[in-house]
């Protein structure tokens, strides 16, 4: 088993999961109420931990269906826990190596695509399985400008791929998209780099034709 999987299995079960969904939720959520959810969709969460954005994003009326996958098992059998059966699906994979035949209008990824063996295959995985036209949110608080998290890599002691703001760009380009980036900020928050960088989300939107 991974170090990555492993770590994930056991912060499913030590309570971690929900601290994270605390930790981010504020950001998060922020950012998803500036989503154009005004017309019916459906949505992938991609490393979706206890399935919180998922269960969010369910209560929408336009949601159609909502997806999240994770390669903890341990996470994705707590996010099955009193789901939403007829809109909610949960998934014990990685988004590498996921056979999906349908499309989506948006994926959503926070704090995981860096986890990837390759962020580059993940990235051209998640192009082919957006609607044209559809969005790519994807949220980090782990990039280079943020010196307060860059070192999350050395304490944590598992694979994570640092990259500045000007390689999010870059890789989301690479991999077809239209790019804009969105620093989302916490400024009641104690931790100054919440108040000061915050969360960088960068939105990849696949093109009409």
């Amino acid at each position: 088993m991974d170090q990555i999987r492993k770590t994930f299995d056991k912060w499913a079960q030590n309570g971690r999961a929900e601290l994270m969904e605390i930790e981010h939720g504020k950001n998060v959520s922020k950012f998803l109420e500036s989503m154009p959810f005004d017309k019916p969709f459906t949505f992938l969460d991609v490393g979706c931990g206890n399935g919180w954005v998922v269960k969010k994003i369910s209560k929408n009326d336009n949601c159609k269906k909502a997806i999240g996958i994770d390669k903890s098992k341990k996470m994705i059998e707590q996010a099955s826990k009193k789901t939403n059966k007829i809109k909610e699906e949960f998934i014990h994979t990685d988004i590498e190596s996921w056979k999906y035949r349908g499309k989506f209008d948006f994926v959503f990824s926070m704090e995981s695509l860096y986890y990837a063996d390759s962020i580059e295959i993940a990235l051209q995985k998640i192009y082919k399985l957006l609607k044209p036209g559809g969005q790519l949110f994807c949220g980090t608080d782990f990039y280079t400008d943020n010196k307060a998290t860059a070192r999350w890599a050395g304490i944590m002691k598992i694979q994570m791929h640092l990259h500045s703001k000007k390689e999010w760009r870059q890789l989301f380009f690479n991999a077809g998209f239209e790019v804009k980036t969105k620093h989302v900020k916490d400024l009641k928050n104690r931790k100054k780099w919440k108040r000061e960088f915050g969360t960088l989300f960068i939105t990849g939107t696949k093109p009409e034709k």
